[in-house]
């Protein structure tokens, strides 16, 4: 046998490393505040997303015992709070052609009921800060799909798979009552203050790695609270992997929350850290793991984030063109050459008289950015995450054997996950792991439900370490209206938005395209288009053919609107 290391069982091991984490993981925490300076309770309810009439007033502070002398909002305060909580650890995913397949990976620890019905995990303060209902526990797995129930694997707890049930929970997994800050007296009034029960977290969140990464959306003025739990690579003990949160391209000042080890702080195993993000800018954005990225990135801890505008808020009846003007009298969004040579939503060239309306769906009108003139109007919604997996470094990642950096080569082509035809799946995918529990390892579905006469918006990003990747559109019109999160505009006011039936986009980069059936002349219920790579080797799962980067785009009567268009009636 040589020096050939032997491996314990896992049913052995997990018992011990629960066990472990339960004594000795009193570093979990969580955090949601109610209140913050930019957001302050006593001012506005940090819980909705108030309409947007004009930038948030603010005061100066004065200055007494040495304190004060800062900006803080007296009135119109814009945006809120929002929270989210995520795993850092492994899980395995399954191939269209049945190959599971081994990860590292971010999994969901909040938002659970959400992210099952292919929506953001993201959560107002009142949400986030919710209890389970006691005594009955969550369950280890994902528990927005396994709640109280067998393992069965198309019928746990009343969901069905890729048809999620009646569990409606989106609180922070783990979060209990401060029993110490009541005098040991009992949860009875006891504060909610970040403390948690680690068994929960550890139970839901260990091999239950999500890919992509649970889905991140949050509205300009937000505060993001993200916290990251760092639960162990199970697979993998001889690994004390540190996980981090590095918004790619997100503009944020503070280095201390960029997630890059050398400037910041990296999460050790049994640790949490709660990243903080004021968000500013409109656009399409995603997130990674930045501890050896090339390594953490190929083995699936990637996911997507995007930021709305506020052009969403604005009432019904207002000017688009006047709602983007009360943006120029906001210092952190003031957007002319004179004073920002770099940014892009100034104000369109032609006043086209645009004003705020209902969408296709009887919803008020959305939009991609803040455009003044409503080019970016979309009805409905879609993150396309792609991505690629080499299966030979995932298994190499699976052994302790060394990695081949400089062999990496993809073999399965991804969006969202999965390769076609697992793409037009609806509802989540699970994969039956090496703990025996079914775990929903792939919540999103990749098909496309238009409205008939409506637009669909895809918020494309290309998270792959190795390829470029093309995907095109033949029969739909496809126009680009934004990349790299900037609204395609010069300094003069002129749309550089173009239509086209292909882009291409490297690793690292993203893009808005929004797909216009709104003829409908051309476009009628029922019709069904392809959306795919124009590279025959990505369009297939390893040795098998036509799978890969390829999913479709129906026409539909009407679309769900409560999630992101999985039900086309």
């Amino acid at each position: 046998m040589g020096n050939r290391k032997v491996r314990t069982p896992l049913s052995i091991l997990l018992p011990i490393c629960l066990a472990t984490f339960a004594a000795h993981a009193q570093s979990f925490r969580v955090q949601c505040p109610t209140s913050t300076i930019t957001h302050p309770s006593t001012v506005t309810n940090v819980n909705a997303e108030p309409a947007y009439n004009g930038p948030t007033v603010f005061a100066t502070v004065p200055v007494a015992n040495g304190q004060g002398g800062y900006l803080t909002p007296t009135s119109n305060v814009n945006g809120a709070i929002k929270c989210q909580q995520i795993s850092g650890g492994d899980g395995y995913s399954t191939m269209a052609d049945g190959t599971q397949t081994f990860m590292f990976s971010f999994g969901p620890l909040s938002g659970l009921a959400d992210i099952a019905n292919g929506l953001p995990g993201t959560q107002f303060p009142t949400a986030f800060n919710s209890l389970y209902p006691y005594p009955t526990p969550l369950q280890p797995g994902d528990p927005a799909t396994t709640d109280k129930a067998s393992d069965s694997p198309y019928t746990q707890g009343g969901y069905q798979e890729g048809a999620p049930g009646a569990f409606a929970w989106n609180g922070a997994v783990g979060l209990v009552p401060d029993v110490d800050a009541n005098n040991g007296s009992g949860t009875a009034g006891a504060l909610i203050d970040g403390h948690v029960d680690p068994r929960q977290i550890m139970d839901v969140g260990v091999m239950n790695g999500n890919i992509p990464a649970p889905l991140i959306g949050i509205d300009e003025d937000d505060e993001l609270f993200l916290t990251l739990t760092n639960v162990g690579m199970i697979m993998r003990p001889d690994l004390f992997e540190q996980h981090t949160v590095h918004f790619h391209g997100y503009p944020n000042a503070s280095s201390f929350y960029d997630g890059v080890p050398d400037a910041s702080v990296a999460i050790n195993i049994g640790g949490s850290f709660t990243y903080y993000y004021l968000s500013p800018d409109a656009g399409t954005y995603f997130y990674h793991c930045h501890i050896t990225p090339p390594e953490h990135l190929q083995m699936g801890m990637v996911g997507q984030l995007y930021v709305r505008p506020r052009q969403n808020r604005l009432a019904s009846g207002t000017s688009l063109y006047a709602g983007l003007q009360f943006q120029q009298s906001d210092l952190r969004t003031a957007c002319s050459p004179a004073n920002d040579i770099l940014c892009s939503a100034t104000l369109p060239a032609i006043n086209t008289g645009t004003a705020q309306g209902p969408d296709k769906l009887g919803n008020p009108q959305k939009y991609a950015y803040n455009d003044g003139d409503g080019s970016t109007a979309y009805d409905v919604e879609y993150p396309l995450q792609m991505h690629g997996f080499d299966p030979n470094f995932h298994f190499v990642g699976m052994t302790f054997n060394p990695e081949a950096f400089v062999d990496m080569k993809d073999k399965y082509f991804l969006l969202n996950g999965r390769s076609y035809p697992d793409t037009v799946r609806p509802g989540p995918q699970a994969t039956q792991s090496s703990d025996g529990k079914m775990h929903y390892s792939q919540p999103l579905p990749a098909i496309i439900n238009i409205p008939v006469g409506g637009k669909a918006l895809l918020r494309l990003v290309n998270l792959s370490v190795s390829e470029y990747h093309t995907i095109q559109s033949l029969g739909v019109p496809m126009k680009v209206v934004g990349w790299n999160a900037k609204l395609l505009r010069d300094q003069e006011g002129n749309n550089t938005e173009y239509y086209t039936n292909s882009i291409t986009l490297g690793g690292g980069e993203s893009l808005d395209a929004i797909l216009d059936a709104s003829n409908t002349a051309l476009f009628q219920p029922g019709q069904v288009f392809y959306l795919y790579s124009p590279n025959l080797d990505h369009l297939s799962n390893d040795a098998e053919n036509f799978g890969g980067l390829m999913t479709e785009v129906h026409i539909c009567n009407s679309v769900s609107s409560s999630t992101f268009g999985n039900t086309c009636n």
